[in-house]
């Protein structure tokens, strides 16, 4: 099973940056968080990025290739400076985040080196987050046009204030054929999109519908998870933790989740694993612990 999951090759694209918690500081961003996931489940994995020529830079590129994830299509900016994201963590370990703007990672360009490995990738990897910069839109734009057809093209919803604007939401969705996004991101879209009033299960279907989405994947934090394809819908109960913070847990669970959607396993398996995984980076401090033996897919 392990050289079949080497086969995945799989290309992530946004933002890399530095988690500022009150006493120390965590490489963070969603889309390095599940590059990490990924590469630690077995996948051959380019985090598309950029950081600045500067300390937090330098720091981040020896931290991923302590880590062996190669930093080959992590551009440096001469101009703009690295990520950084002052993290607040509430009485019960959620997190409040507050995002720098102007950094080196809205700035994203297209390199023949990524546009190649966009055509090969079983899968191409995005947040909304990223989406807030017009370079960046037109950027992930060409990569998805370099990817094959049968790519599974993975957003994270991601929202965060105050970049949650409508038109590049609807851009990232667009985009997609895989959804990721947690109930307070659901209640968000319901609204726009004018069905709130239905049950979760309705808006699911009717998300999955309108954009023929392969899979959607709702996480509930600590109360659990759905996954809606076009033939099936599951809830699967969460598994209860003692909770060191839940940063990085969605990207962990969005990473294991992909995994066992590619291996085609049931949705009740897929949900249960990704459950593990997820509650055990809530132990954890920072979105980037390693991942024992018994969390991988074998």
């Amino acid at each position: 099973m392990a050289e079949l999951q080497q086969r995945f090759k799989i290309l992530s694209f946004g933002e890399v940056l530095w988690d500022l918690f009150p006493n120390d500081k965590k490489p963070g961003g969603a889309p390095a968080n599940f590059a990490y996931h990924c590469k630690q489940l077995g996948a051959d994995v380019r985090l598309v990025s950029q950081i600045g020529h500067d300390q937090n830079g330098k720091e981040l590129f020896e931290f991923y290739n302590n880590i062996g994830l190669s930093t080959s299509m992590i551009g440096v900016s001469v101009t703009k400076p690295t990520g950084t994201v002052s993290v607040h963590l509430r009485e019960d370990g959620q997190p409040d985040y507050t995002i720098n703007q102007d950094v080196a990672w809205d700035f994203l360009k297209n390199t023949p080196e990524s546009l190649q490995w966009a055509s090969e990738s079983d899968v191409i990897a995005f947040g909304s987050l990223a989406a807030r910069s017009a370079q960046n839109r037109q950027t992930l734009q060409n990569l998805l046009n370099a990817a094959q057809p049968a790519a599974y093209r993975v957003l994270d919803l991601n929202l965060r204030e105050p970049f949650c604007e409508q038109k590049n939401i609807e851009f990232v969705l667009s985009c997609a054929n895989i959804l990721k996004l947690n109930d307070e991101e659901l209640k968000r879209i319901v609204s726009i999109f004018g069905f709130s009033q239905d049950t979760v299960e309705k808006q699911l279907r009717k998300l999955q519908e309108f954009y023929q989405f392969r899979l959607v994947i709702l996480t509930c934090g600590a109360d659990g998870n759905w996954l809606t394809t076009k033939s099936e819908q599951i809830f699967t109960s969460g598994t209860r933790v003692n909770v060191t913070d839940t940063v990085g847990a969605g990207d962990a669970f969005l990473a294991s989740s992909l995994f066992g959607f590619l291996l085609q396993k049931q949705l009740p398996v897929i949900g249960l694993k990704a459950n593990e995984l997820a509650a055990y980076v809530c132990t954890q401090r920072g979105g980037t612990p390693p991942i024992p033996q018994n969390f991988l897919w074998n």
